[in-house]
């Protein structure tokens, strides 16, 4: 079941990844084939979903991925920062002090790092209470840590130069609502079942 569960997840994170990653292109008029984190994760859960669903698995199952996963990102978006424009994940024109030009003349927020500070402390909080064995981390952490990469990346998406699709909303504002959304509803559903004996119930 375990290989099941990894092959499911990578297959749905890189089909979501390739899919809202070139649509977000197509959207900004650019064209060609992106990547995008977001879509990884939402491509992920959903697979996931699905298998459990399929299998007759309740209960979160996703705590042993959330530090691997925000320190990823907190990492990984160090590396888009330093790949400049040719990343795509750049943000508009600002005239705050550490607005940095990429080398087109434009100093713009550098809403990779935005990002990469907010997750990395979200890992540190988070290790601390899971330490302590703070129990609604134990059981929701999964969840928390999709609604708070969610709701950070919704607030970055208005400092980003990408094609709207609802008013002033892009395809990851969007996409930000769907997971905050999974994340409330699957966190209470987790909170509202019987307190686990161990804290393996929730990995």
């Amino acid at each position: 079941m375990h290989r099941l569960y990894v092959a499911a997840g990578s297959l749905g994170a890189t089909l979501g990844a390739y899919l809202a990653g070139s649509v977000n292109l197509w959207l900004t008029g650019i064209g060609g084939v992106g990547r995008s984190i977001e879509g990884a994760l939402a491509g992920g859960i959903i697979a996931i979903e699905i298998l459990k669903t399929r299998s007759g698995i309740r209960g979160s199952t996703g705590l042993r991925f959330v530090a691997p996963l925000a320190a990823a990102i907190a990492i990984g978006r160090i590396g888009c920062f330093l790949a400049g424009l040719d990343d795509m994940t750049y943000g508009t024109a600002t005239t705050l002090p550490w607005g940095v030009d990429f080398g087109d003349g434009v100093t713009r927020h550098p809403v990779q790092l935005y990002e990469s500070v907010t997750m990395a402390i979200f890992l540190a909080v988070f290790i601390t209470l899971a330490w302590r064995g703070n129990e609604p981390v134990l059981r929701t952490g999964f969840y928390l840590f999709v609604g708070v990469y969610a709701g950070q990346r919704f607030v970055w998406e208005f400092l980003k130069p990408y094609g709207t699709v609802v008013g002033p909303f892009n395809l990851f504002h969007l996409l930000s609502l769907a997971l905050i959304a999974y994340a409330l509803l699957f966190a209470r559903r987790e909170a509202l079942q019987p307190c686990p004996n161990s804290v393996t119930a929730s990995l």
